[in-house]
């Protein structure tokens, strides 16, 4: 039986607003950028700009009104084609601008100008004597081959792809023929199917009465193995030659180019640009802190909007009423966004002075040993805000100093104790694992058990799993692939 019963409950439910707030707090300085311009075409109640009272005082200030008439003579004598035109190639009279001040906040525009690594091969490909024919399956060959200029797939793969998408029969052995055409072209080595035949292309195109090249060639021929695995008393003996001719021979291969695609320029691969949210400076012992808002224009109000507004309330109409409604809907959703924007900047600021205050000594000198251990929690109690939103703040954002731009999430780390009872932060482990393996013997690196023994010695007590989770961190590799002749 159905019954209508009457509760109370008690619910922490986020306002659109604080909703709002989160995801751009969350949002570093250059995907802002884009989500302000997404906001600004779906309400047309929000503009950039300053506010027009801004904009009126600064009109006056920047004209220079002359109390004399001029007459229509002089005014043509003022003007001067000259001024308008600009003589370098292009459009760049509309990329920069003279009338600029030093200390006014400048917005810029990436370009990005290059050929691609495709169009490159396809004009190489394009002085081959060739029939329309073996053009269209070499061109489509050049079309797989990866950005490293590796051909990954199998040629097999290749004739029945050909077959479909352009109605050409073609043989395995026709496209191993097309293939070495390819691997003619420049950079030594485009074309290849794996690391060793990329090595053999160049060594093959070098003298080859060289006797350092011939050894060479054999090793990356028939030790490729021992090779990458650095068995070089195995190489040595296979050879019969001496640990000095073999050096010259290890210095012969690592001069090549593992990755010929990644020598030439492609326009069509695309870089992610690393945009500073914070700036600090040391200034005598002082440092500043400065929120980067280069490329965030400044948001106002639309006046026409709020005229708008206030004809449709005078008028008592259904129409009318309705579109009061939709006005005001865009003119609040406007005024939340700005708020929203501004008290992201506060945050911000707020928290990330916290931060810096925490790492002074850090910040001052760039000194990776003078990093304290430091968790969200300890932030957050500091300026009195959710760990969640400490998270938020610190997820994808980049702090620039004068020593670098760096990730601010790897400021957090944990704490390690020494033997003195001293709480140490895990960065400044792995600085001191650095400097260690950095002033190995490199004919006899150090392994992870002296490693260890070494970082105990120096009052860190760390067990050796743990010295090969950092180092592997750190992108180092393991003691026999770190030794050298």
């Amino acid at each position: 039986m159905l019954r209508l019963v009457q509760t109370q409950k008690l619910l922490q439910k986020l306002s659109p607003q604080q909703i709002q707030l989160m995801k751009l707090l969350q949002l570093p300085t250059i995907a802002l950028e884009q989500r302000i311009k997404e906001e600004m075409e779906i309400n047309p109640a929000l503009e950039e700009g300053m506010e027009a009272d801004e904009e009126t005082n600064n009109d006056f200030e920047d004209e220079n009104y002359d109390d004399a008439p001029k007459d229509e003579e002089s005014q043509r004598d003022d003007f001067n084609i000259s001024d308008y035109m600009d003589d370098d190639e292009g459009a760049s009279y509309k990329l920069k601008a003279n009338n600029v001040s030093p200390d006014e906040e400048r917005k810029e525009i990436p370009f990005s100008v290059g050929v691609s690594f495709q169009d490159m091969l396809d004009s190489q490909l394009g002085l081959k004597d060739l029939d329309d024919r073996e053009y269209q399956i070499a061109d489509y060959l050049i079309g797989n081959l990866d950005d490293d200029g590796y051909l990954r797939r199998d040629l097999i793969s290749i004739v029945d792809d050909i077959a479909f998408s352009h109605n050409i029969e073609t043989t395995e052995a026709e496209l191993n023929e097309l293939l070495k055409v390819i691997q003619e072209f420049d950079p030594a080595g485009v074309g290849a199917r794996d690391l060793r035949e990329c090595l053999l292309i160049q060594l093959l195109r070098k003298n080859p009465r060289n006797s350092i090249v011939e050894l060479a060639i054999k090793v990356v021929d028939k030790q490729m193995d021992e090779f990458s695995k650095k068995h070089y008393d195995k190489i040595a003996k296979k050879l019969e030659i001496d640990d000095d001719t073999l050096k010259e021979v290890i210095h012969e291969i690592l001069k090549l180019n593992p990755r010929p695609g990644n020598s030439m320029a492609d326009g069509q691969k695309s870089y992610q640009q690393v945009i500073a949210d914070f700036i600090i400076t040391n200034e005598d012992g002082e440092l500043i802190l400065t929120l980067n808002s280069r490329n965030s224009p400044d948001l106002r109000i639309s006046k026409a909007y709020t005229t708008m507004l206030e004809e449709y309330s005078k008028e008592k109409n259904k129409s009318s009423k309705e579109a009061s409604v939709f006005v005001k809907q865009k003119l609040d959703g406007a005024k939340w966004f700005i708020d929203a924007i501004q008290q992201r900047s506060h945050t911000l600021l707020y928290t990330m002075n916290a931060i810096m205050d925490y790492q002074r000594a850090y910040f001052l000198d760039g000194d990776e040993t003078h990093l304290k251990p430091m968790i969200l929690k300890d932030i957050a109690e500091r300026v009195g805000l959710d760990i969640s939103t400490i998270s938020r703040v610190a997820n994808s954002k980049y702090v620039q100093t004068s020593f670098g731009t760096f990730l601010l999430k790897s400021f957090f780390s944990e704490s390690l104790s020494t033997d003195s009872g001293e709480d140490v932060s895990t960065r400044e482990v792995k600085k001191i694992l650095q400097d260690c393996i950095a002033a190995e013997n490199k004919k006899k690196p150090l392994t992870d058990d002296k490693l260890t023994k070494m970082l105990k010695d120096k009052g860190y007590n760390i067990a050796r799993r743990t010295i090969a989770k950092y180092r592997e961190q750190l992108d180092i590799p393991v003691a026999r692939l770190r030794k050298e002749l």
